[in-house]
């Protein structure tokens, strides 16, 4: 199975402020009874997001200048809580490709990293930074340099560190342990071939 090098993320942004955003808030527990992940975009921040009647709240992710917005700027301890794969996978199947933060809770950003999606960090300052220049101008590029660890947006440039052990694994197309367990497997069966134990 060959993955991605993720080394760069382009898009436009949109920041959903406040700290310790919860999995629950991102993806609310009556959706977790899904087969599958496909549909789970459509609720992304659902009960924020929507009366019970099905109208829009006041909500960034309502707004029509942030539609298509594939890099998602957010405060401390995003992604906390339970450790619903589903807030993820929500928030990937809703289109976005990166998440800026400064900091996550850490079942959320492994799972994160085995989705390819990029967590990368910044200071409260530097971010504010960057969410000002979006509402500014909600069509500006942003630059997410995974390699290099740096946001890039409007002619500025900030740090934007990721653990190094993600950022390696997604710069080098490993950021799927089970990929890579079955990438390996002849490797396992030659080994096991060579066993007395296991000889048949």
């Amino acid at each position: 199975m060959s993955l991605a090098k993720i080394t760069s993320i382009t898009g436009r942004g949109v920041c959903v402020p406040g700290n310790d955003i919860d999995t629950d808030r991102i993806i609310p527990a009556r959706y977790l009874k899904c087969v599958t992940f496909d549909g789970l975009g459509e609720f992304l921040f659902q009960d924020v997001r929507k009366h019970a009647d099905g109208s829009a709240k006041p909500h960034p992710l309502n707004e029509a200048r942030f539609q298509g917005a594939t890099i998602l700027l957010s405060g401390a301890n995003f992604g906390c809580g339970s450790s619903r794969e589903h807030a993820p996978q929500a928030i990937q199947k809703a289109g976005f490709r990166a998440i800026l933060a400064e900091n996550y809770a850490e079942i959320f950003f492994g799972n994160c990293t085995t989705l390819g999606l990029p967590c990368a960090t910044a200071s409260r300052e530097d971010i504010a930074k960057v969410a000002a220049a979006i509402e500014k101008n909600p069509a500006m590029e942003i630059v997410l340099d995974v390699a290099r660890q740096e946001i890039r947006f409007a002619g500025q440039t900030v740090a934007a560190p990721i653990r190094e052990t993600a950022r390696d694994g997604l710069i080098h197309g490993r950021w799927d342990a089970i990929g890579e367990l079955i990438d390996g497997l002849p490797a396992v069966q030659t080994t096991a071939a060579k066993l007395p134990y296991l000889a048949a």
